[in-house]
């Protein structure tokens, strides 16, 4: 049985369902650009600011050397490298090349290939002579490569300079897109989106005096994760569980984003913002609205966004942060990760030694609206746990009358559906059965889906896929600026209040690096998450 099919007009056609009864993944049988996106992608170059930072050497350029090498890349395709430091195109190939050599994938002939297209510029990120300069700069490659006008302006630089990029590169005429309709100009900005709704609302502005909503990318590479994405999938295209996703059925929602490592070389950030607005107002709220959006009329970006606003305008605000119920906030201390002996928060450079910063935070929130009326959302996140974990858990109600109670069976355990999103990609449902054997003894029993079984077509990153959106024009997932603005809305009086003399001191907990949060968490942790 061939796993392919020819249509009328000569393509390929997958033939799944032969596959499947064959046992084996389906061969697609088309070039691997073809499997990850559709359609054509324009010419273009990217400019990735920040370029001799962390970013750029561990996540974008290896991204884009990935989409090289499975041919996903536009042709041309330039890329420029623009940072304060002077260096010369060969240092900074250099650069770029020890961060990506030690990739298995790496190939010395096909980074020769790679690097032929990547220019370094240096900048004065103060002067507007020199973004000038860059503008005649990215004008003669487009001559040299015909890239077409079209640019992708990548801001991997620390938040304080998203404004000032963005007007400099407004008041150089390198916001503008070109009348006739030729040659596109988008820009990328990494959370933090503001520290506070007050300053969220400052950036959108600036942002806005040179380039227009539909020319903004705001990336959490979170939501561009191949199983977060399949959540929708989940929910929306299986007729097994989307009636049973209500108040009716569900009895509540845990959701994880753990993490093994400290705070490494962030401390500078870290100490400004915690836990709370480092993970919780964006990441968490992207993974809650996943699982609390309404289904969108059609799978469209802009439908999907206005879901997703509608859930986070549904939040009920928090009153009392002071309830264990509502937030609990903890900072970890020394402790042992994979049997080394790690610093405390307080111990890592860059850190004040009385530091009252928040390293750990699990909350409860309520979805205010007919769907999800009284079912609490318990979200947990923290830095120096026991591991790196990423996971949804959906927790079912009690079946409503134990028919086994008389043969003394007792409480029958809870079905739940786990959805993996690292380190292992998979959903997993638990129910229950009957031990095999005279007697009537039951047990959980758990059935899993790993995302990639039968699965040998390519694979893109967060970051791959999220470039990739980028040159396509596609912002669905992305956050829109009204989204942004809710999120500060429901964190931004939470925070104050945590922050103040008042409350600070008696929320945070100290917990062992290495452990799944505070003592006094346990318990919580335990019920509502799969660890």
């Amino acid at each position: 049985m061939s796993p392919n099919q020819v249509d009328k007009d000569g393509k390929i056609v997958p033939d799944f369902l032969g596959a499947l009864v064959e046992g084996q993944a389906p061969d697609l049988g088309m070039p691997p650009q073809l499997c990850l996106f559709e359609g054509n992608l324009d010419p273009c170059t990217i400019v990735i600011f920040g370029a001799s930072g962390d970013l750029t050497s561990r996540k974008l350029m290896p991204a884009l050397y990935n989409l090289y090498l499975s041919g996903a890349l536009p042709k041309p395709c330039c890329v420029v490298g623009v940072a304060r430091t002077p260096l010369s195109r060969e240092e900074f190939h250099g650069r770029m090349q020890a961060g990506i050599a030690s990739q298995e994938n790496y190939d010395p002939e096909r980074w020769r290939e790679f690097a032929a297209g990547l220019d370094y510029y240096a900048i004065d990120y103060d002067s507007q002579a020199s973004f000038q300069g860059l503008g005649d700069f990215l004008k003669d490659l487009d001559g040299r490569h015909g890239a077409g006008g079209n640019r992708l302006f990548y801001l991997a630089v620390p938040p304080s300079l998203y404004q000032p990029i963005s007007q400099r590169l407004g008041q150089t005429g390198m916001g503008q897109e070109a009348m006739n309709g030729q040659g596109w100009s988008r820009i990328v900005v990494e959370k933090p989106f503001g520290h506070d709704l007050k300053s969220a609302m400052e950036l959108n502005a600036t942002l806005h005096q040179s380039f227009r909503e539909d020319q903004i990318f705001r990336i959490d590479h979170y939501m561009a994760k191949e199983t977060v994405q399949n959540i929708l999938i989940l929910r929306f295209a299986n007729a097994i569980f989307e009636p049973l996703w209500n108040r009716n059925f569900i009895d509540h929602v845990g959701i994880i984003a753990a993490e093994k490592i400290g705070v490494e070389h962030r401390a500078g950030f870290y100490e400004q913002a915690g836990v709370l607005r480092d993970m919780f107002q964006n990441h968490m709220m992207q993974l809650l609205t996943l699982i609390a959006m309404e289904p969108p009329s059609r799978f469209e970006g802009e439908r999907v966004r206005d879901e997703k606003v509608k859930a986070f305008r549904s939040l009920k605000p928090i009153t009392d942060p002071s309830s264990a119920e509502n937030l609990f906030l903890g900072q970890y201390g020394t402790g042992e990760i994979d049997g080394v002996l790690v610093s405390g928060y307080r111990e890592e450079p860059g850190v004040r030694p009385d530091s009252l910063t928040p390293t750990f935070a699990v909350m409860r929130v309520f979805i205010d609206n007919w769907r999800w009326r009284g079912v609490p959302f318990y979200l947990a996140s923290g830095k120096r746990l026991a591991k790196k974990l990423t996971q949804l858990v959906i927790h079912f109600k009690e079946v409503p009358h134990s028919l086994f109670a008389n043969i003394g069976l007792g409480t029958i355990a809870v079905n739940r559906l786990i959805l993996g999103i690292q380190p292992e990609e998979k959903i997993t449902l638990t129910f229950e059965t009957k031990n095999p054997g005279a007697t009537v003894c039951l047990r959980a029993v758990t059935m899993d889906f790993n995302y990639y079984q039968n699965y040998r077509g390519p694979i893109m990153d967060a970051y791959e896929k999220s470039l990739i959106d980028v040159m396509q024009g596609d912002h669905m997932l992305f956050w829109r600026q009204d989204g942004v603005e809710l999120c500060w809305s429901f964190f931004s009086p939470l925070i104050e209040k945590c922050e103040s003399c008042t409350y600070l001191g008696k929320l945070i907990h100290p917990y062992k690096a290495g452990s799944w949060g505070p003592e006094a968490a346990q318990d919580l942790m335990r019920l509502i998450f799969s660890y």
